[in-house]
């Protein structure tokens, strides 16, 4: 927050600075000025802005002269000045080179300033050196401390030179005030020719020998009208003329300043013009130890340029030719100023030695030199790979905010490019480098699309690398991106892809992001994909057991034993016998099959207990309800079951058989008993008892419900004799004659009450049978010697139904193949239940009696 506040108040403070001096200039029409940076020309008097063009965003830079700083001056003195930087900017606008400041928009003029409008810049010369007159206070924080590199000032002195000899060679310029205020140095570093305030024409006729015209100095005017004698020539004073060496003269004092301490100018003359006229002389014998300062390489060449014979100093040309700037830096930004000349194989030689160079030039001079000229490049498709790997090596010497500032806008209409190919290969190979730079929200927007493009690439080696790379930064990377993006096109890679190398990758990849993704996209996603794989190399094995044993055991995922049964352990049991596993292969494979099948097994035989648990204990409610309500004592339910008997003989008997470790729960009825034994009890079976015995408490309070009156019974159907008889009579002469039954075959037919559950109460007058088959035991009485049919007392049989069920039964059923089914001790069991409960066995006699 506090950061935006300084911003804003430094906005603010623009705003009011510039309300009242370019609400009626006509450059704010087109140009929005939003910060002060910097001052030049002579005494300093244009403040710089930083700003740009409203109709198309660029960048630009508005100079602007405040009328009122020459209100202390005389009108004569203030007029002249106007028109001064009047004329240096109407020459600056007509003048087109790349050493020369650039003019985007011309001269405006209001009652209250000049502006103009230029490229980007960074601040003039002066600034740099220490002269902070008429700028923003404080100093800005790019400007403190600022250094020039040894580079720079090569370059910078040869661009100047270079402008130099545009003006004297093509344009017959004199410029006549060539100083630190004169030179600006722009956004990129490049140092331009600015202040053409003092410029002398030509003003020969077309043919002739140039002729400038020479005016003397005046001490009369103010010295911020006439050019600065620190960096003006001798001869101005010794012969009274001037001519392309005076200029040469003004840079070697220029190149003196840039090397002194203090960036002082060799005569410290100021504006002195008695003390000027006095070193002027003194040049003529000036001696090498004032020029210590200066760099070796450099100082006769700056004596020389400082003669006080015009016709010594070197030209221009012959300037930009001395062994000082036979400098691989300097050839390399030259050389970068110049690559519109060039042709594609030309540019990618000199791309390909570029790194070199970069790694041994300063970073401000490779984020805001080169940069800028590899940048331009990336119009050019094909020379994208060969550029790239510079960008990419500025950047990892950047910090972030250089790189989120200056490199990813530039980046970003590079990562959408797919041919050539080798972009993407580039962009894979430093995704390490870009994801750390790179904040979040750029990497899903740019990043992310990139890397989805990588996987539908036909080339391998990218395809493994972006592979390689996802796991990295998958935390970045949101649930429906995850799910719906990246996950399928991962899954269409490892089965569509022909390379075993590439599957493996897949496989890894997954296996690195299971721990990004939740139970369930596992679930429904990667564990039904594995078994879909077309290949079964050993790689490819070790890769999809990998996932599953990543999957069964982190913390945050597992495997259901649904799916592990029934998914899982189908797929790998069969890899087990592949014949080319080896031997640690198989065994991990099999280590993992047998983990999965105790999981299996541990999981369901703990969710069976539990069932049969909550079982017992619903049979042992139900007999404690229905013995509660009776008042009797309950029996405990046999632990042996018919159904354990059925699968005798089969060798199954170790597990249908019950475990003694797990008794049958005790009946409710003896809950003293069991009570008395609570020591030898756990936990759970100390609560279940305490429930069961509460619950019987509460039935054992409440009311015994009342019984229902028996329905009247119904008045016996009136039988017709004479036609029973006839169809007795007509049936027996269509039928072969049956032997005369016996009384024991004439068995009771029982009405549909005789027929019930093995859950109703023992103290009923209703024979039962385990298995509800009553006609088994009557078949079964003859073979142990007695029939035990209970039969109620209230029983109605009607005459007729007995006779026929007599001729029915002279078919005597055979029923042994169900013997085996009723134990001998059950049907003891039955008998002995039905002789205490006073039930007596009636005899074929005494049913015979019954029927009739």
């Amino acid at each position: 927050m506090d950061v935006f506040n300084k911003f804003y108040s430094s906005v603010s403070n623009t705003v009011s600075q510039l309300s009242g001096v370019l609400p009626g200039n006509p450059v704010t029409r087109e140009f929005e000025a939003t910060q002060f940076i910097a001052s030049a020309g002579p005494g300093l008097l244009w403040k710089v802005y930083k700003g740009y063009k409203k109709s198309t965003k660029q960048e630009a830079s508005i100079f602007v002269f405040e009328k009122k700083l020459l209100d202390r001056w005389t009108k004569a003195d203030r007029d002249v000045m106007i028109e001064i930087l009047r004329r240096g900017v109407v020459q600056l606008t007509k003048l087109r080179h790349p050493q020369v400041l650039t003019v985007q928009h011309s001269l405006e003029e209001s009652r209250e300033s000049l502006a103009f409008a230029t490229e980007p810049v960074f601040a003039s010369l002066a600034n740099i050196l220490g002269n902070t007159e008429n700028m923003p206070q404080p100093i800005p924080n790019n400007m403190v401390n600022y250094k020039l590199y040894e580079v720079e000032i090569k370059y910078g002195l040869m661009q100047i030179a270079e402008g130099l000899a545009f003006l004297h060679n093509d344009v017959k310029l004199l410029h006549h005030n060539i100083s630190p205020e004169s030179i600006i140095v722009n956004q990129q570093g490049a140092w331009k020719i600015f202040g053409f305030d003092f410029c002398i024409a030509n003003q020969s006729s077309p043919g002739a020998p140039p002729f400038w015209p020479f005016t003397e100095y005046c001490q009369a005017l103010h010295p911020l009208t006439q050019p600065a004698l620190d960096y003006l020539a001798p001869e101005y004073i010794l012969s009274a003329s001037h001519s392309p060496a005076s200029d040469i003269y003004s840079l070697g004092m220029l190149i003196y300043a840039l090397h002194s301490t203090g960036h002082q100018s060799l005569g410290n003359i100021g504006n002195d013009y008695i003390k000027f006229k006095k070193f002027a002389n003194e040049l003529r014998n000036l001696p090498q130890s004032r020029l210590l300062c200066v760099t070796e390489g450099l100082r006769e060449y700056v004596k020389l340029m400082l003669n006080t014979t015009p016709e010594l100093r070197p030209d221009p040309h012959q300037f930009l030719k001395i062994p000082y700037f036979e400098d691989v830096g300097v050839k390399t930004l030259n050389y970068l100023d110049s690559l519109f000349q060039w042709d594609n194989l030309q540019k990618s030689q000199f791309y390909k030695g570029l790194p070199q160079v970069i790694q041994k030039m300063p970073h401000r001079i490779c984020i805001y030199r080169i940069l800028p000229c590899l940048t331009k490049e990336f119009v050019n498709p094909p020379m994208v790979p060969f550029v790239l790997p510079n960008v990419l090596l500025i950047a990892e010497n950047s910090t972030k905010e250089e790189y989120v500032k200056y490199i990813l806008p530039v980046l970003k209409p590079v990562m959408m490019i797919q041919d050539p190919i080798q972009i993407l290969l580039i962009f894979m190979q430093k995704m390490e480098l870009l994801l750390k730079l790179t904040p979040g929200e750029e990497v899903k927007s740019d990043i992310l699309p990139m890397l989805y493009r990588a996987l539908e690439s036909d080339a391998q080696q990218i395809q493994e690398l972006c592979l390689c790379v996802l796991p990295t930064f998958a935390a970045l990377i949101d649930y429906p991106a995850m799910k719906n993006a990246l996950l399928p096109r991962i899954k269409k890679l490892c089965i569509g892809t022909s390379y075993i190398s590439v599957r493996v990758n897949c496989l890894l990849c997954l296996g690195k992001l299971l721990e990004h993704l939740d139970k369930w996209l596992v679930l429904d996603e990667i564990i039904p994909f594995l078994p879909q794989i077309p290949s079964r190399e050993p790689a490819v094995l070790m890769g999809i057991l990998g996932i599953y044993k990543v999957a069964l055991s982190h913390k945050k995922l597992g495997i259901t034993k649904e799916v592990m049964a029934t998914k899982v352990l189908p797929f790998l049991i069969p890899l087990c016998v592949e014949n080319g596993l080896t031997l640690s292969q198989f065994n991990a494979l099999a280590a993992l099959v047998r983990q999965m099948v105790a999981t299996v097994e541990a999981e369901h035989r703990a969710k069976l207990e539990q069932l049969n648990s909550i079982q017992n204990d619903s049979k042992v409610m139900e007999r404690a309800l229905s013995s509660v309500s009776a008042g009797e004592t309950l029996v405990p339910l046999p632990a042996h079951t018919d159904l354990d008997d059925m699968f005798s003989g089969l060798g199954l008997e170790p597990f249908t058989a019950e475990k003694p470790s797990a008794p049958a729960p005790a009946p409710l009825a003896p809950l003293a008993s069991s009570i008395t034994t609570a020591s030898s009890l756990t936990m759970e079976e100390k609560q279940r008892l305490a429930q069961q015995q509460d619950t019987a408490r509460r039935f054992t309070r409440q009311q015994p419900p009342a019984v229902a009156p028996a329905p009247p019974a119904q008045p016996p159907r009136p039988v017709d004799l004479t036609s029973s008889l006839l169809q007795a009579n007509l049936t027996q002469l269509s039928q072969k004659p049956y032997p005369k039954p016996t009384t024991s075959q004439l068995a009771p037919s029982y009405s549909a009450s005789s027929f019930m559950s093995t859950r109703m109460p023992l103290n009923t007058s209703y024979g039962h049978n385990a298995l509800g088959l009553e006609a088994q035991g009557a078949a079964g009485g003859a073979a142990v010697g007695a029939t035990t049919w209970a039969t109620p007392s209230n029983a109605n049989y009607s005459n007729k139904w007995a006779g026929s069920q007599g001729r029915q039964g002279g078919v005597k059923q055979d029923w042994s193949a169900f013997e085996s089914l009723l134990p001998a001790q059950q049907q003891q069991q039955q008998q002995h239940d039905s002789n205490k409960n006073g039930v007596k066995a009636d005899g074929s006699g005494e049913m015979m009696d019954l029927l009739s």
